[in-house]
């Protein structure tokens, strides 16, 4: 790739993410901590240095969404003691928690661009592509149900024995829920298409992956998660993020070798 364009696209996206931070640093309404907006100016960066505007629409229709289904229901999930703390706003760890792997692929897919020979370039950037929609997926799909059905579950089951369990409780899931997030994971898949991040096959993939890494995310949280200090909600996103794009991975390149 020539050193001019890939130069100027680190450009744009310094430029970019800058202004948009500027923005968003003086609205009143707080998305983010002041640490958390540093942190995803970072990440905005690498997005949109890597992938383009394709990923950064990806990773934007993600943070926006995510941001608005955390509010839904606030002043009822404050009074159950649910809600998410600083009233939904992101920090450092929120941000990383849920972009750490797309963030990995979207590197991965430019150092493989830049540097990589054929033929395992090609189908190498096509992979990392696909887990980097997966990823975000995976994360929508995870937030909606969690929010949706704290929000509006009118039963709410232990994933592990299906025993009812008050909204909130780790490892809990809802028909709500559970209907939100395949809807969620489907809009972003269905954007990474669009965007041409992923063949229109790999639309299925995606809701596949994000159907499989929520529940067993909600089996991690229901059977693990108190158990170890260490194993706090971010951990466990990195953890759900890395199981929704390595099975989308795993299974596009089970295509590829059928294929």
């Amino acid at each position: 790739m020539p050193i001019l364009p890939a130069l100027n696209a680190w450009w744009i996206a310094i430029g970019l993410n800058s202004l948009l931070l500027a923005i968003a640093w003086f609205l009143p309404k707080k998305l983010l901590t002041p640490a958390g907006y540093l942190h995803a100016w970072l990440l905005g960066v690498l997005v949109w240095g890597c992938l383009g505007g394709p990923g950064y629409s990806v990773v934007m229709v993600y943070f926006l969404a995510g941001s608005a289904v955390t509010r839904i229901g606030m002043a009822q999930k404050e009074a159950a003691g649910i809600a998410e703390k600083r009233s939904g706003a992101r920090g450092p760890e929120n941000v990383w928690g849920s972009a750490l792997t797309a963030t990995l692929c979207a590197v991965g897919s430019w150092l493989l661009a830049n540097w990589g020979s054929e033929p395992g370039r090609s189908w190498g950037m096509a992979l990392l592509g696909l887990g980097y929609v997966a990823s975000f997926s995976t994360k929508l799909s995870d937030t909606c149900a969690s929010e949706v059905g704290k929000a509006y579950g009118k039963r709410t089951f232990l994933i592990t024995t299906l025993q009812p369990v008050a909204a909130g409780t780790e490892g809990a899931v809802s028909l709500e829920g559970t209907l939100a997030g395949a809807i969620a994971s489907g809009v972003i898949a269905l954007l990474g298409w669009w965007v041409g991040l992923i063949p229109v096959g790999g639309i299925g993939i995606c809701l596949v992956a994000a159907f499989i890494a929520t529940n067993l995310e909600s089996l991690i949280g229901a059977t693990l998660q108190e158990r170890f200090d260490w194993l706090t909600n971010e951990v466990v996103n990195i953890i759900n993020t890395l199981l929704g794009a390595g099975i989308a991975i795993g299974l596009g390149w089970l295509l590829i070798q059928i294929g």
